[in-house]
């Protein structure tokens, strides 16, 4: 199905076919006048894939134009950043594009969107475009949701990815280990621990479950007091790491004879909003 975009799919601004200038509205500008988007998401490019590319279009030519709006002293790129680049190594002087007159916002939002659907950002990327909606525009993650085709809770665990140590977010950036990981690894709240399971994921080359089971044993015991040692009881736990697992957060629950008590951990009203949608919707 296909991702819906401020009213259109990204196909309606970045057409599929060859280009024509009489069917597809592209128009040949000079590559040297084209700027690259200071706002572009992906800041990872694989020569390998990029080395294809440049045969590809050295056989075939270009099968989709850039989409491009005007800048003070000529254009800037708004998709189509890897035919940039492989023009470039091409020395070719022009290349077919697509003038639209959009706003910041709105460039951001088509280059995220062209790099999710074609699974070109890696999680760190991905989350820090959504941070740099949140904190350039002001769009809450819900309007992040609808934009590119994401669940809440998706967009607001990527958020949370940024608050890991910059180790462990490179680790994650150059897919040393997994966004599964990482998700995990923000369980634990000391920083020194979090790099110390980093070295040992990697070292043991530890599966997101195996990781899983490590960090609930780190934190079993500060979650066991003298008042509610009875959440030892096996079906307490399982319902506890379900609740963990299903809202994406700290779950505790404590329960007595006749009585007990929940507590879901919440890091910001927007987080408070996705527990509640999350739970209300269920």
């Amino acid at each position: 199905m296909e991702r819906k975009v401020l009213g259109k799919g990204i196909n309606a601004l970045i057409p599929e076919r060859s280009v024509k200038k009489e069917d597809s509205g592209a128009v040949v500008l000079d590559v040297k006048s084209i700027k690259p988007n200071a706002n572009q998401p992906r800041t990872d490019f694989d020569e390998d894939s990029l080395t294809e590319l440049v045969a590809s279009i050295k056989e075939k030519g270009f099968i989709q134009p850039v989409v491009v709006r005007k800048s003070a002293d000529g254009y800037e790129l708004i998709a189509g950043e890897r035919r940039l680049r492989a023009a470039k190594k091409l020395n070719l002087e022009t290349i077919p594009a697509v003038v639209k007159d959009i706003s910041d916002r709105a460039s951001l939002e088509l280059a995220l969107i062209e790099n999710i659907q074609r699974d070109d950002l890696n999680p760190l990327e991905e989350a820090a475009a959504y941070q740099m909606l949140v904190d350039k525009f002001q769009i809450t993650q819900e309007e992040i949701s609808k934009t590119v085709g994401k669940s809440r809770p998706y967009i607001s665990n990527m958020l949370r990815l940024l608050k890991l140590p910059k180790q462990v977010q490179r680790a994650i950036g150059s897919g040393q280990i997994t966004y599964g990981h990482g998700k995990a690894l923000l369980e634990i709240e000391n920083i020194d621990e979090q790099i110390k399971l980093l070295k040992q994921i990697i070292s043991m080359s530890l599966s997101v479950r195996e990781l899983e089971g490590i960090v609930y044993q780190k934190r079993k015991p500060k979650q066991i007091s003298a008042k509610t040692k009875n959440i030892q009881n096996p079906d307490v736990i399982l319902v506890q790491e379900k609740l963990q697992r299903y809202l994406g957060t700290k779950v505790r629950i404590s329960s007595g004879r006749k009585r007990g008590s929940i507590k879901i951990d919440f890091y910001s009203f927007s987080d408070l909003e996705r527990i509640v949608n999350l739970i209300s919707h269920r």
